[in-house]
């Protein structure tokens, strides 16, 4: 397996080498660019801890129903002992939203 990721990298790696510019004859063609345009400003800006919660409850509903999809479609093949470990993943879920709530509330950002 090995082997075969290295056959498969080397070619990407030569035709990249070989398609790649070389000189740098229009100095614009290497500038960062954003839309276009060149940018201005600061390249970081702070972090707004007011979507903190938000973020959080997005990525544990995104993680659940994922998975309460892929259980649900398959929940008449299987077999009713596997309700318990469903229900243990939606109290480890519903703890994380609990705790995007609690965090919320104890630094008043929503």
């Amino acid at each position: 397996m090995f082997a075969f990721g290295i056959a498969a990298m080397a070619p990407a790696l030569i035709i990249s080498r070989m398609v790649s510019p070389r000189k740098r004859s229009n100095p614009v063609k290497f500038l960062p660019m954003e839309c276009g345009q060149v940018p201005s400003g600061e390249g970081r800006t702070h972090f707004m801890m007011q979507y903190y919660p938000y973020i959080l409850m997005f990525v544990v509903f995104d993680v659940m129903a994922i998975f309460l999809y892929a259980w649900g479609s398959a929940l008449l093949e299987l077999p009713k002992s596997a309700t318990l470990p469903m229900m243990g993943f939606l109290a480890i879920m519903f703890g994380a939203m609990a705790f995007a709530l609690y965090q919320s509330g104890r630094r008043r950002i929503w």
